[in-house]
C-alpha cells in the first residue's frame, strides 16, 4: 500500500531530523486503512483481489478510494476510505463512524468548555498533553466554536408558530458588548405553552430598553410567528410596558413582583418595620382573586400612608398590573408573577462574562451569552397542567378576544325610526 512505501521511504531517508511525529501520523493511518480494507472484505465477502465470494455470489465492487480526514496532536491525518458500488444496500463504515466520532467528540467537548466559561486559552491548555503537543490549536478552537454562533443565528430566525403560547416572560440585562461603549441591553424571551412546556424563545441586542428596541424585538417574534399570550410579564422598564401594550392590545399585563417588592423595600425608611409591610404588600398580591385583592390595597394604603408616602405611591403605581395574574388558575400563579427564571438565566450568563472580560462584541458576547442560556433553559422543569386548567385557559383567551372586539369594534348608531323623515316639514 502506499503507507506502507511512505514508512519505508522515511525510515530509509537517513533523516537527522525528529522523524517520530511523522512515524506516528503513517502508523495511525495504515492501522485506519487496514481496518477498513477488513470491514469492507467482510462486507463483501471476499478479499481484496477475490471476484466472487466462497459461495459464488458477487455482494458488490469496489470503487476506488476517497480521501478520509483525521484531527490528531500531530496535527492532521489523511488516509484512503475504500468505496463499495453496486450492493443492494449501501455500505456504511462503522470503523470510519467511530474515529470521524473521536474528532467530534473532542469538537463538542471544546464548545461545551467554552460555553462553561472557558476562554480558548484555557481550552488549548487543557488539549495540551505533558509534552507540550496540542491537541486542538487556540485558532482551532475558536474556529470549532463558531459552531456556537451557527446555532444562535438558527435559534433567532427559527418558526414560533408551533407554540401556542399561554405566558410570555420579557426582561433585558445590560452589558458591555463592545469596549469602548457604554453598556446595552440585550434583550430576552422565554414562555410557556398551554401544555406547560417552557421555551426561550428570543435573545436580541437592543440598544437600549427603550421603547423602539423593545417593540422591535417583539415584532420579530410575531413575525416568525409567535401567537398572542394570554399574560405578559416584564419589569417596570417603561419602554418594555409600552411595547407589550402596543405589539399585544390583547393580553393582559403583569408586572414582575420580585422588582416590585425591591422598589418598595428601598422606599421603606424604617428597616424594622420591612417584614411587616412585605407581610401586608405580599397578601394583597397573593389575595384569592382581583376584587379582594382591591380590597387588601385599600386597607393597606390606610394603614401606612402617613408614615411611608414615597413607599405608597410605589405600592400604588401600576397596581392593576401588579394583580393580572390572580385571574389565571392557582396553581399557575406563583411561576406567572415573576421574571424570576430570566435572573436565574443572567446570572448564569454573568458568570461566565465575568471569567472572559475579554469576550467584547457583539459577536462573541452573543455567542457565549446564547451558550449560557441555552444550556440552563434545557434544565427548565415543565409547569404542570390539569385538563381543568387548559379548560381555563381557553375560555380566558376567548374573553380576551371577546374584550378585544368590544375595544376595537365602532358603535353602531341606532336604526332611524320608521315616523322620522329626512324632508324638513
Amino acid at each position: 500500500m502506499q503507507t506502507d512505501q511512505s514508512i519505508r521511504q522515511l525510515l530509509a531517508s537517513g533523516s537527522t531530523g525528529d522523524v517520530r511525529s511523522e512515524l506516528i501520523r503513517l502508523g495511525v493511518r495504515r492501522i485506519i486503512e487496514e481496518t477498513l480494507e477488513r470491514e469492507v472484505g467482510d462486507f463483501l465477502g471476499r478479499g481484496f483481489y477475490q471476484r466472487e465470494g466462497s459461495g459464488g455470489e458477487v455482494r458488490g465492487y469496489r470503487n476506488g478510494y476517497r480521501t478520509g480526514h483525521l484531527d490528531s496532536a500531530e496535527g492532521e491525518i489523511g488516509f484512503a476510505v475504500p468505496q463499495v458500488s453496486d450492493t443492494e444496500e449501501p455500505f456504511e463504515s462503522k470503523v470510519r463512524a467511530h474515529v470521524r466520532g473521536r474528532s467530534e467528540q473532542l469538537e463538542h467537548l471544546a464548545t461545551e468548555m467554552f460555553a462553561r466559561g472557558l476562554s480558548t486559552r484555557d481550552i488549548e491548555a487543557a488539549f495540551t498533553d505533558d509534552e507540550g503537543n496540542k491537541l486542538l490549536s487556540k485558532s482551532a478552537v475558536s474556529d470549532i466554536t463558531e459552531v456556537l454562533w451557527q446555532q444562535y443565528e438558527a435559534f433567532a430566525t427559527r418558526d414560533l408558530s408551533g407554540i401556542e403560547l399561554a405566558y410570555l416572560f420579557l426582561d433585558g440585562v445590560a452589558e458591555r458588548l463592545n469596549p469602548s461603549e457604554r453598556r446595552q441591553a440585550v434583550l430576552c424571551a422565554w414562555g410557556i405553552d398551554v401544555e406547560g412546556n417552557k421555551h426561550l424563545l428570543h435573545l436580541s441586542p437592543g440598544t437600549k430598553e427603550d421603547a423602539a428596541s423593545c417593540k422591535a424585538f417583539i415584532q420579530d417574534m410575531k413575525r416568525r410567528g409567535l401567537c398572542d399570550p394570554l399574560l405578559v410579564t416584564t419589569d417596570g422598564a417603561p419602554g418594555l410596558i409600552k411595547a407589550v401594550e402596543e405589539c399585544f392590545p390583547r393580553s393582559a399585563r403583569q408586572r414582575c413582583l420580585v422588582h416590585k417588592m425591591r422598589n418598595l423595600q428601598a422606599k421603606v425608611t424604617d428597616e424594622q418595620l420591612w417584614p411587616e409591610i412585605k407581610a401586608e404588600a405580599s397578601s394583597v398580591y397573593q389575595a384569592a382573586n382581583a376584587e379582594t385583592a382591591r380590597l387588601l390595597k385599600d386597607s393597606f394604603v390606610k394603614r401606612w400612608q402617613k408614615k411611608f408616602p414615597t413607599a405608597l405611591a410605589c405600592f400604588e403605581e401600576d397596581f392593576e398590573a401588579c394583580i393580572a395574574h390572580l385571574v389565571f388558575p392557582i396553581t399557575h400563579r406563583r411561576a406567572v408573577r415573576s421574571t424570576n427564571l430570566l435572573e436565574r438565566l443572567f446570572e448564569e450568563n454573568r458568570r461566565r462574562t465575568k471569567v472572559l472580560p475579554h469576550a467584547f462584541g457583539e459577536r462573541p458576547m452573543l455567542k457565549l451569552m446564547f451558550a449560557a442560556v441555552i444550556r440552563a433553559a434545557e434544565k427548565w422543569r415543565k409547569l404542570k397542567v390539569t385538563n381543568f386548567e387548559r379548560e381555563q385557559l381557553r375560555q380566558l383567551r376567548e374573553e380576551m378576544n371577546e374584550r378585544f372586539k368590544r375595544r376595537h369594534t365602532p358603535a353602531v348608531p341606532p336604526a332611524p325610526s320608521p315616523f322620522s323623515s329626512k324632508v324638513g316639514t
